[in-house]
C-alpha cells in the first residue's frame, strides 16, 4: 500500500523544527457533507472521526486564509483498510489567492493509502525539494505567498469494505 505523488515527488513526513502546523488560522468549508460528517470532524484531532460528503462529484474542500501565508505542505490521513464509503483516489491542489485565480499546482493519485500522506505544495518540483527548503535564499525564490486552498476529490476508491 502506497501513496504516490505525480511527476515523481516524493511524500514526505514534516520536520517539526522546521514546519509550523497553519491550518487552525484558515476558515475550512466543504462542496457537502452527511449530517453528523461535517466540516468541524476534518479538524477535531480525531482519527476516528471523518469528513464525509454528500451528493454528486467531485467534492471539494477549501481552506481560506485572512492573510497571505508561505504554505510548504499538506497533510491528509486516509485509512483504505477503515474507510466506511469511498476512500478518494485522485486529488487536485489548487492555489491562489482568490476563488477567481486559482491554479492547479498538484494531481494526486493516492493508491490504497492508510495514514499520513503529505503533499509538496511547492509548484514543478523534484524529489529533493525539502532539502532545498531548508535554505533560506530558495524559500524566499520559491514559496509563494498564498490565501487560499481549493481541494478537489475527483474520483474514489469504489472497493467495498472487506
Amino acid at each position: 500500500m502506497s501513496a504516490e505523488v505525480a511527476e515523481g515527488e516524493e511524500v514526505v513526513k514534516p520536520d517539526s523544527a522546521v514546519m509550523r502546523e497553519m491550518s487552525k488560522k484558515a476558515a475550512w468549508s466543504v462542496s457537502s457533507c452527511k449530517p453528523g460528517n461535517g466540516v468541524n470532524l476534518l479538524r477535531d484531532d480525531n482519527l476516528d472521526t471523518f469528513w464525509q460528503s454528500d451528493g454528486a462529484q467531485p467534492h471539494l474542500v477549501n481552506i481560506q486564509f485572512q492573510k497571505k501565508v508561505k504554505l510548504q505542505l499538506l497533510g491528509i490521513y486516509v485509512d483504505y483498510k477503515l474507510d466506511e464509503s469511498y476512500t478518494p483516489n485522485k486529488i487536485s491542489i489548487r492555489v491562489g489567492n482568490g476563488f477567481r485565480d486559482l491554479k492547479e499546482i498538484k494531481l494526486v493519485e493516492l493508491v490504497e493509502p492508510v495514514g499520513w500522506t503529505y503533499i509538496p505544495l511547492c509548484a514543478n518540483e523534484s524529489s529533493s525539494w525539502f532539502d532545498r527548503f531548508q535554505d533560506a535564499s530558495w524559500r524566499a525564490k520559491y514559496m509563494d505567498r498564498r490565501q487560499w486552498i481549493h481541494i478537489t476529490i475527483s474520483s474514489y476508491s469504489h472497493e467495498p469494505k472487506r
